[in-house]
């Protein structure tokens, strides 16, 4: 656990990338606000999943909060319990969203391992296209599509079409970011 003095010392010591963490912002603080924090955070594309707590909040800034990606929303006084089970989740949350990002990576690179005409040969599998009609767009045999079908299994470490297409879908959101 680690604690700073202020949101400018929380920014200026943020590492990258983020680690999984999970931040507690009360919305007065001294110098820059928990909310103007978030609105930071919010600006530089951050995952970190954070919880408010307030003595001072109302309605209309918890949804505000909320949608802008807050985990949740506390009004003091709140129960150690209740805090605990919100960091625990927040932390889940954050090492699943790591995890997702490490997937989508591998995926990127596994796919960058492949030639040209594998690439354009999976991206039709992924079409949903047959080995027949594969062939037929670039010119080549069903033979060398099979080729290339076998070689793009192999390289990505799929073992089956359902292992096949979710690399590629990893990989597709891992370009989308």
């Amino acid at each position: 656990m680690s604690t700073f003095a202020s949101a400018e010392e929380f920014l200026a010591r943020l590492p990258d990338p983020e680690p999984v963490a999970c931040l507690l912002l009360d919305v007065r603080m001294p110098g820059m606000s928990g909310l103007e924090l978030h609105e930071e955070l919010v600006r530089r594309g951050s995952a970190l999943p954070l919880i408010f707590i307030t003595g001072h909040g109302d309605v209309p800034m918890a949804v505000s909060r909320m949608k802008k990606g807050a985990h949740d929303f506390l009004e003091k006084p709140f129960s150690d319990v209740q805090l605990r089970q919100l960091v625990t989740d927040c932390l889940a949350r954050a090492a699943a969203a790591q995890r997702d990002l490490h997937s989508d990576r591998d995926a990127s690179v596994r796919i960058e391992r492949l030639t040209g005409r594998e690439r354009q040969v999976l991206e039709l599998i992924v079409a949903g296209r047959l080995n027949k009609q594969i062939a037929d767009d670039p010119g080549i045999s069903i033979k060398t599509v099979e080729a290339h079908r076998a070689n793009i299994m192999d390289k990505l470490g799929a073992r089956t079409m359902a292992d096949l297409m979710r690399i590629a879908l990893r990989a597709g959101a891992s370009r989308a970011n």
